[in-house]
């Protein structure tokens, strides 16, 4: 019997499989509990629709995070620090500062998505990437400097 699951079924598949399994496996476990459907010709149709569907909306979320990636890429982040003698920072430049320095330039990110393993305290030019959707990642070059 072919069924279409609606949930992941470990050892089974992924939403939205087509799979062929056992007819008793399929009336007394999966259909009852709401992991899976009968695999009829509406069905079926109705499965593609929703895949075509999901695809256009992945399509617009992946050009939407293309067109912020290019932006986040043309700007650059110039941040001044008190510094020490040897280019070290009295503190040190957090992803909140980061997120300032991109929301003046006119670019809207939050802050969870500056990927910064650990606060930058030296002096120069920093390349840091920033997760947008769709698996995207965008590098944005901080540039340390001394406050005078």
């Amino acid at each position: 019997m072919e069924i279409i699951l609606t949930e992941n079924v470990e050892n089974l598949g992924n939403i939205g499989d087509l799979v062929k399994v056992k007819p008793g496996y399929a009336r007394n476990y999966l259909v009852p509990r709401g992991l899976a459907m009968e695999a009829n010709t509406r069905n079926i149709k109705e499965l593609e629709h929703q895949k075509r569907q999901m695809a256009r909306k992945m399509e617009k979320i992946t050009d939407a995070a293309n067109l912020l990636k290019g932006k986040i890429e043309a700007a650059t982040c110039v941040i001044s620090h008190r510094a020490g003698e040897e280019g070290k920072l009295y503190g040190a430049v957090t992803t909140m500062e980061i997120e300032a320095k991109l929301k003046e330039a006119g670019i809207e990110i939050d802050r969870k998505k500056i990927q910064l393993d650990e606060p930058i305290k030296t002096l120069g030019t920093h390349e840091v990437p920033v997760k947008l959707q769709a698996g995207i990642v965008a590098t944005i070059k901080v540039n340390v400097v001394a406050a005078e």
